[in-house]
């Protein structure tokens, strides 16, 4: 993606997960908002966008971190909202292992807690290293987890997978994490 596709994929992030209220725009309850809301939005607000930027940065987009309902009339974020949303994703059993990319600023905090959630509405796993390393170095030097999340489905948690491959879950506790040596 250009730059300014980048800029524009932020941007999008944070006013359909986090500050709908930033343009001026609502989400519904599955976190859905009319496309034709959401570029009148970005108009009023100095940020232009055409439908067919908008389509391209859904396409592209390397993270996929946003859908288009069946009609194209709507858009949302896949995951990662910390505004109240329900997405209706359909509990899912997990690979054996999943993985969670962090910082080393964070590991001692990860020991003695797990991962929580915090302002999130869920914990983001993935199914590759890749994936998570490149999630993982944004804030800093990489922790590489292993997540059991095969055992904690049979200790009865409850995993999300959402369209674009993330895998969601509500916390997990440090007795299934695998840190490196």
């Amino acid at each position: 993606m250009s730059a300014k596709d980048v800029k524009t994929s932020k941007f999008l992030s944070l006013v359909l997960r986090h500050e709908p209220h930033k343009i001026g725009i609502a989400l519904d309850d599955a976190g859905w908002v009319e496309v034709s809301a959401l570029l009148a939005a970005c108009q009023r607000h100095a940020f232009p966008l055409t439908r067919e930027e908008l389509a391209r940065i859904v396409r592209e987009s390397d993270k996929q971190r946003f859908a288009f309902n069946e009609d194209r009339s709507r858009i949302r974020a896949n995951q990662g909202h910390s505004v109240e949303v329900e997405l209706g994703y359909e509990p899912t059993a997990p690979p054996e292992v999943l993985y969670h990319g962090t910082a080393e600023k964070y590991a001692d905090a990860i020991r003695r807690e797990g991962l929580q959630r915090r302002a999130r509405h869920h914990v983001h796993l993935s199914e590759t290293q890749e994936t998570a390393r490149a999630v993982g170095t944004r804030h800093g030097k990489l922790v590489m987890l292993t997540v059991r999340s095969g055992q904690m489905h049979r200790d009865g948690f409850k995993f999300y997978r959402t369209p674009n491959g993330v895998w969601l879950t509500d916390e997990v506790a440090v007795k299934y994490l695998l840190f490196p040596s």
